[in-house]
């Protein structure tokens, strides 16, 4: 006979959290399958494609960008130069709130997945609980009353960064003047000659 548990929920949360944090080793192994590396022009729609589900969930902006994995200054860069991009979002949106994706006051499982992720990538509790749209007394009383989520946040601290307390991938950090690349770890998100983000060259004399 199978006995009860007490930490029984860890199991499952530590799943949810390896599922969660594995994105980028899954589209690594989806495009292996084909014989390919990914693109870094797929990997930006791929992201974008990421910030429109959250949003359909119900989620802002910035919970988005957790979601996606992306810092939010590059969303709103995004946003401010792809109007096609920018239009889907609206759309999201209004998606979202036509089928009531944020009843006031309620938790949903967005929420939930983006205060774990930004757990994940160091953000203390406080900060998780107002990108996810949790207000501190229910960020803390679904630890105390939830065995499943306290257990999920649990699992998510044990990945957060030793170092770095913010969420900024070291591919978005801009280099000190004077210093030379170091041995790329990656791909960066956006190639410099997408249309969207590369940079406006000055014109010659």
């Amino acid at each position: 006979m199978h006995e009860p548990d007490d930490e029984a929920p860890d199991g499952p949360a530590a799943r949810v959290v390896a599922w969660l944090t594995a994105r980028d080793v899954i589209e690594r192994d989806l495009h292996d399958a084909l014989g390919g590396r990914v693109s870094q022009r797929d990997d930006t729609v791929s992201r974008m494609a990421d910030v429109l589900q959250a949003t359909a969930h119900g989620m802002a902006p910035e919970a988005a960008a957790v979601w996606a994995g992306v810092p939010y200054p590059v969303l709103r860069t995004w946003l401010e130069q792809d109007p096609a991009f920018a239009t889907a979002v609206t759309s999201a949106a209004a998606l979202a709130a036509a089928h009531g994706m944020r009843p006031a006051g309620a938790a949903t499982p967005a929420m939930v997945r983006v205060a774990v992720l930004a757990i994940s990538r160091g953000e203390n509790w406080q900060s998780a609980a107002r990108l996810a749209g949790f207000t501190p007394w229910t960020f803390r009383r679904l630890c105390g009353t939830s065995p499943a989520f306290g257990a999920m946040t649990r699992a998510a601290r044990k990945l957060r960064p030793r170092r770095s307390k913010h969420f900024v991938p070291a591919t978005f950090r801009p280099r000190r003047p004077g210093q030379t690349a170091g041995k790329e770890q990656g791909h960066r998100l956006v190639r410099l000659d997408d249309p969207v983000l590369a940079p406006q060259r000055p014109e010659e004399d």
